[in-house]
């Protein structure tokens, strides 16, 4: 529920108790004390879902609401009409979640933390990230996702585009670099200290850690999960939902893949450090740019969007204009090193598949692939292929490693790297264990002659 206080004058007056009369809605009005003053203060209860609606009838009836209009909540309301406004709103023809454009932009803000709540939080969650990414634990690194602050500015972000708020969008895009970065020296200086400490080895081949090989070449998958996250942000934001959930999701989007790219730098290995970096950037451009979608779906525009037309609404709107162009931009460009990557993956995949069809291995059974790229569009390195067979104890296929590169090698025009690992495969059935009976089975003595 929310308490709305409108200020409106002599001139206003009329048609504001008009709308509300012929809303529904319950209302009371009181004099400004100022005896110079024509205004007077209209509060009323609504349910939260009909704010919207309500403050778009009095700004179409010619009422200015910027002068002082102040939207509070409530936990209950006892009037003549508002169980009325309630099965309209809530239960009823206009259901609907959605929040007044005045109330998303306050509830954007008000995940605004100070400088040292926001850093620190950083700072902690980043390093909580790193230990769990060289530890190999997911349940680590989920923690470290929990306490990150990066929803906040992600949506400010969002919200300032939309609602074309300069201010806004500066704090938003102020806020995610400057995480970005403090999440990347804590993740670096953490994971160094280690290393020359000697609480880890200095010779570890971090990219082989499974959960920093995760993160390390952007897919189809990890941007989805940071598209949807941003997303899924917004709608909570723009509805009565909360967004507290979904900020882990936006966290798990961003704050792993800032710690690899620290530990990359720490342990000297560009092509852990670059491709998690690609990693976050993308990610943070899904977020952002998946947030003003839904936002821009939901209906919400700047204020003034009706009054700009032509020139003055390009320079109104520039800062909205070059920020959404950017974003789309470098989406762009990462979505093109992406659907290549997915490419090459989906090819050598195929390519390992077929060879295993052959009647010399008809006895493997392929267990997985993994192809890891590393940013081969921009550095041109060697993709590593990772392949995972079961064979039956005993046997051996030592040419299977150079018959899957020359094969992927010729198909794909790609120099390739490939590793084969096997798992010993023993099986036992009843009939095994009915004929090893009947072989032991004690002899029957022949019957002695007569």
């Amino acid at each position: 529920m929310r308490i709305i206080k409108l200020l409106v004058h002599e001139d206003q007056r009329r048609a504001v108790l008009d709308i509300l009369d012929e809303e529904g809605i319950d209302f009371v009005v009181t004099k400004d004390a100022n005896e110079e003053s024509d205004a007077f203060l209209v509060e009323f209860p609504l349910p939260t879902q009909a704010v919207a609606f309500v403050l778009g009838e009095l700004r179409e009836a010619g009422v200015d609401d910027k002068e002082y209009t102040v939207i509070t909540s409530g936990e209950t309301a006892k009037t003549r009409n508002y169980q009325e406004l309630e099965e309209r709103f809530v239960a009823g023809v206009e259901e609907d979640d959605s929040v007044a454009r005045e109330e998303i932009r306050g509830k954007a803000l008000g995940m605004h933390r100070n400088a040292l709540t926001y850093y620190s939080l950083t700072l902690f969650s980043a390093i909580v990230a790193a230990a769990g990414l060289l530890l190999d634990s997911p349940a680590v690194v989920v923690g470290a996702m929990v306490i990150a602050p990066q929803v906040g500015s992600a949506l400010i972000t969002s919200v300032g585009m939309v609602l074309d708020d300069r201010r806004m969008l500066a704090i938003g895009a102020r806020t995610q670099l400057g995480g970005f970065g403090a999440a990347i020296l804590a993740s670096l200086a953490f994971g160094f200290f280690l290393k020359e400490a000697g609480f880890v080895t200095a010779i570890l081949d971090v990219a082989t850690v499974s959960q920093i090989a995760k993160r390390i070449s952007p897919g189809l998958m990890t941007v989805s999960v940071a598209f949807c996250a941003g997303g899924a942000g917004a709608f909570g934001l723009a509805t009565a939902l909360p967004v507290s959930l979904v900020g882990v999701m936006i966290a798990a989007a961003l704050i792993p893949a800032a710690a690899a790219v620290g530990i990359g730098i720490a342990w000297g290995l560009p092509s852990v450090a670059l491709g998690a970096f690609l990693l976050l950037v993308i990610n943070a451009v899904a977020v952002n740019l998946a947030g003003f979608l839904v936002l821009w779906y939901l209906g919400y525009r700047p204020s003034e969007w009706t009054e700009n037309n032509g020139s003055n609404a390009l320079r109104r709107y520039a800062p909205t204009i070059v920020a959404l162009v950017v974003l789309l931009g470098v989406f762009g460009v990462a979505g093109g090193i992406v659907t290549d990557q997915v490419a090459v993956e989906n090819e050598i995949k195929d390519v390992v598949e077929e060879t295993l069809t052959d009647s010399e291995y008809d006895r493997l059974e392929l267990r997985s692939v993994q192809v890891e790229v590393n940013s081969v569009a921009f550095f041109h390195e060697t993709p590593t292929v990772t392949v995972v067979v079961s064979r039956p104890a005993g046997e051996s296929y030592p040419d299977l490693a150079d018959e899957l590169r020359t094969r992927i090698e010729e198909e794909t025009d790609e120099q390739v790297i490939v590793s084969v690992e096997y798992r010993d495969r023993t099986t036992s059935s009843p009939e095994n264990a009915q004929s090893e009976a009947l072989d032991h089975s004690p002899a029957v003595p022949a019957p002695a002659a007569s």
